[in-house]
């Protein structure tokens, strides 16, 4: 099949995301990267291009111009990857809709819920489509447990866990990276934003329930902190499931523990994403089951969603190269994109922040979401 042309907005020298979409675009050979709109710093945007082997006629000043010209030719790009940081994704997810280019963009949706609302009307109004890189959702293991919970075998879902637990920021630091993150004008939140969406997504796309409401108390402790850096937030779900969820950054010995629990009233499961081939299943009076990616018992879909023999480990970089394969699929008409995040997981992501944050500052009240 050959292969789909790839640009992208931002991404370029000293950027972290923009390397690892690179490389999960690459993977399973769809995706060609030809054009980009790598820094909205000139001098650093060229550099960046060169070393990519971009063609210098295609390595843009902005992204205005990249939508512009890459939609006028017969060889355009066929989606854009927008890997800037939260507060930049609304004006070129919206400029390359409005150009009928498919967006694939990193999450969470935006800094700020008027951004959300921009992008949502750009979306509905284009017949592009909006893809939401929670990459987590793309791992082997994590779609055969939502299969389980599809399939009956853990009954009605009672409660759900989520974790989301790192130690990076927990003193003051100055680097590209934590810069913007603990900036409220560049990020519009803190852990919940970060690392708290994608707990969130994860419990909503493994149980298929999503939260009706929240009550959140969240915490800055790291001195002159303008951001979260902690929190802790009970959730109430469709058909009455009860949930916790835990954000935190500052978390001393925690590299990045993403940890999902549900418990149904027939069955229970537990996956880490630090072992991300593994996936513990019980059933009630039953001794434990330890599933592994690819091993026995894992399930008839295994192979569509995996690369390597069992013991082979699949993670980071496989989770994204899998939504960059579904993606294709879905622009190339070959597949519907069931399982890709999507515009109304990144509204949830919003919901949930500010949420959070409305929940946090009236002294940790339950808000319901809009409509429940």
């Amino acid at each position: 099949m050959k292969a789909l042309k790839l640009g992208m907005v931002g991404g370029g020298q000293g950027a972290f995301i923009g390397g690892v979409h690179r490389m999960a675009a690459r993977l399973d050979g769809r995706w060609e990267l030809v054009a980009g709109a790598l820094s909205s710093h000139p001098a650093r945007a060229e550099a960046s291009a060169k070393e990519l082997g971009l063609d210098p006629k295609r390595s843009y000043q902005s992204y205005a111009e990249m939508a512009v010209q890459e939609a006028a030719r017969a060889d355009g790009i066929d989606a854009v990857a927008i890997v800037t940081p939260n507060y930049m994704h609304a004006g070129p997810a919206i400029a390359f809709l409005e150009a009928g280019i498919h967006v694939i963009c990193d999450k969470p949706l935006a800094a700020t819920s008027e951004q959300a609302q921009l992008i949502d009307a750009a979306v509905r109004a284009s017949k592009a489509h909006f893809i939401l890189t929670h990459n987590y959702t793309g791992y082997p293991v994590i779609r055969q447990a939502r299969k389980l919970v599809e399939n009956g075998e853990l009954g009605e879902i009672r409660v759900i866990q989520a974790e989301y637990a790192q130690d990076w920021l927990s003193e003051a630091a100055d680097n590209k990276q934590a810069d913007w993150r603990v900036n409220p004008e560049k990020s519009g939140a803190g852990a919940i934003g970060d690392i708290g969406t994608h707990a969130l997504n994860l419990a909503s796309f493994v149980s298929g329930l999503q939260p009706q409401a929240l009550c959140a108390d969240l915490h800055s402790f790291v001195d002159g902190r303008r951001v979260d850096d902690n929190a802790h937030i009970m959730l109430r779900f469709e058909k009455g499931a009860k949930g916790m969820l835990w954000a935190s950054q500052v978390a001393v010995g925690c590299e990045n523990t993403l940890t999902l629990r549900i418990y149904g009233e027939k069955a229970g499961l537990e996956w880490q994403q630090e072992n991300p081939n593994q996936l513990s299943f019980t059933r009630f009076g039953q001794a434990k089951q330890l599933l592994t990616r690819g091993g026995a018992g894992f399930g008839e879909t295994a192979g569509d969603w995996t690369r390597i023999p069992p013991g082979h480990p699949e993670g980071y970089l496989e989770g994204f190269a899998t939504l960059y394969s579904d993606a294709a699929d879905l622009i190339s008409g070959v597949g519907a994109g069931e399982l890709l995040p999507n515009l109304d997981a990144g509204l949830a992501g919003m919901w949930f922040i500010q949420a959070c944050q409305e929940s946090s500052e009236q002294g940790a009240v339950w808000l319901s979401r809009a409509g429940d």
